[in-house]
């Protein structure tokens, strides 16, 4: 039975001294965006703001973001945990803490960020605690992890809005979770606009149909 096999899917985040202890190499990046034709890492523009949202599955949570006019680039990753560098596999054990994000760089002439909160809501279904639909498991919770506390004060209020219309429409608490950001770490490259390189590929997103107040 290897480590994977035996903490399959816990249904609480473990502690860092519980978790994997990953590895100082960091994932190897594509240089650019396959459909922006942006750089994927930094530094970016000075201009640019950044935000990382958690809402299942990346794949399809990549793809909503980078649809979105005024979003320089994005990324698929792992935060929200401890172990440093994690891999797919081990993010999928449950034993990083980590969650499956997409980073959002945007520029906030173009989009603000109340549109991207909204966007964030609508596109998935907040209340699932640690799963998004058929996607169960400590990654795939609902999550804003913000860069400074502006954004983490719009982030707290936006979900107080959103919770008024699920309430209104008989939906039970939001669950996700809303905090200052760790650190990012990339997934594997072949993760990256994954629906870009496969248009047919899976994507778990799904609303609840009530719209954000925003």
């Amino acid at each position: 039975m290897s480590i994977f096999d035996r903490y399959r899917k816990p249904a609480v985040i473990p502690s860092a001294d519980q978790a994997l202890p990953g590895r100082s190499e960091k994932m190897q990046v594509p240089p650019a965006h396959t459909v922006l034709k942006t750089p994927m890492e930094g530094p970016f523009p000075a201009n640019m703001q950044q935000l990382i949202f958690g809402l299942g599955c990346f794949w399809g949570a990549e793809r909503k973001f980078w649809q979105q006019a005024g979003v320089y680039t994005t990324a698929v990753g792992y935060c929200g945990g401890h172990t440093p560098n994690p891999t797919y596999e081990e993010v999928c054990s449950g034993m990083t803490g980590h969650n499956e994000v997409v980073l959002v760089v945007f520029d906030p002439e173009q989009v603000d960020t109340q549109k991207l909160l909204a966007l964030f809501w609508e596109s998935h279904n907040p209340t699932q605690g640690m799963r998004q639909g058929n996607d169960i498991g400590t990654q795939y919770r609902s999550g804003i992890y913000c860069s400074d506390e502006a954004q983490l004060t719009l982030a707290k209020v936006s979900a107080e809005q959103y919770q008024q219309a699920l309430c209104k429409a008989g939906l039970p608490e939001i669950s996700t979770e809303i905090v200052i950001a760790g650190e990012f770490y990339y997934a594997e490259g072949y993760h990256q606009q994954y629906l870009d390189k496969n248009p047919g590929g899976y994507c778990g997103l799904g609303g609840t149909g009530v719209t954000c107040p925003l």
